[in-house]
């Protein structure tokens, strides 16, 4: 039970790091630059162009309704982590905002470098929202509607979300110049980049496929020689017929040279496949 606690508790803490960071991407690079933004994210934003209103509070707002609607068709449980994000994103764009006016927090306003400032803000945003969604929060908005609409007919969720952010960024034009919105299109492109890279992990390890006579052997001196586990499985040769075993290991980017000199030494016949792997939870890399 104390175990199951802590970890939501963690979980919540890195949801609220993430939106922390996301919000310092808004009010210092996306803001003061008239960028824009997708989802209920870019409504704000328009919603501050246009009227002058406070990014915390329109956001919070807006999704208000977005709340009961994900609750009522989803239900708490799986709302629980979406709810936390929007809290603490509000709160986080809150705290920005009193920040910047008390002169503690100074934004990156330019009229002359818009590449400059759609990079840090991709890149920022992108970090943020990579933390939220890789402890399994959103920032609510868009991520609300397209689980419901994904649910009720089955489409995809990262369609659902580019026909929103598509149309919310159209609608941008009326207020800022189209080379501002190709601009913000540098800073999406960058932003999604690096939220893969955030959820995949930055910890990239090495897939090995060998298909060899020596199975058993094979695994034995990968047992010893790197203290890895391997699967074997049965395999058959399509041009000769002939039975073989197929032994598949994962193991770290330093320990790829040690891991062909083993199965050389082992079958100097076998046949090697090395596949790149973005993320492992298991025993020996990262826990689950």
């Amino acid at each position: 039970m104390l175990h199951r606690i802590a970890a939501a508790f963690g979980t919540a803490v890195a949801i609220i790091c993430g939106t922390a960071v996301y919000a310092f991407g808004l009010h210092v690079f996306i803001l003061p630059n008239q960028l824009m933004e997708g989802g209920v994210t870019g409504i704000s934003l328009l919603l501050n162009y246009a009227f002058g209103w406070r990014l915390s509070l329109s956001t919070l707002l807006l999704n208000l309704p977005l709340f009961a609607l994900g609750i009522y068709a989803l239900g708490w449980r799986q709302m629980i982590y979406t709810i936390i994000g929007v809290l603490s994103l509000s709160g986080s764009l809150a705290v920005m905002e009193h920040g910047i006016a008390a002169g503690w927090l100074a934004t990156f306003a330019t009229s002359t470098d818009y590449m400059l400032a759609s990079l840090y803000a991709g890149v920022t945003i992108g970090l943020g929202l990579g933390i939220v969604f890789r402890f399994g929060g959103t920032t609510g908005g868009a991520d609300i509607i397209a689980r419901i609409v994904s649910a009720r007919l089955g489409w995809s969720m990262g369609q659902i979300i580019l026909v929103l952010d598509t149309l919310i960024i159209s609608l941008s034009l009326l207020y800022i110049p189209m080379e501002k919105v190709l601009y913000t299109l540098v800073a999406v492109f960058i932003g999604s980049k690096l939220i893969d890279y955030v959820q995949e992990g930055a910890y990239a390890a090495r897939a090995f496929t060998v298909i060899t006579s020596q199975g058993t052997t094979v695994a034995a001196a990968i047992g010893s020689g790197l203290e890895r586990g391997a699967t074997l499985l049965p395999a058959v040769g399509a041009f000769t017929g002939q039975s073989r075993e197929m032994v598949y290991c994962v193991v770290a980017r330093h320990e790829i040279r040690k891991m062909k000199r083993l199965v050389r030494e082992t079958d100097p016949t076998a046949f090697i496949v090395i596949h790149d792997v973005h993320d492992v939870v298991g025993e020996g890399f990262r826990p689950g």
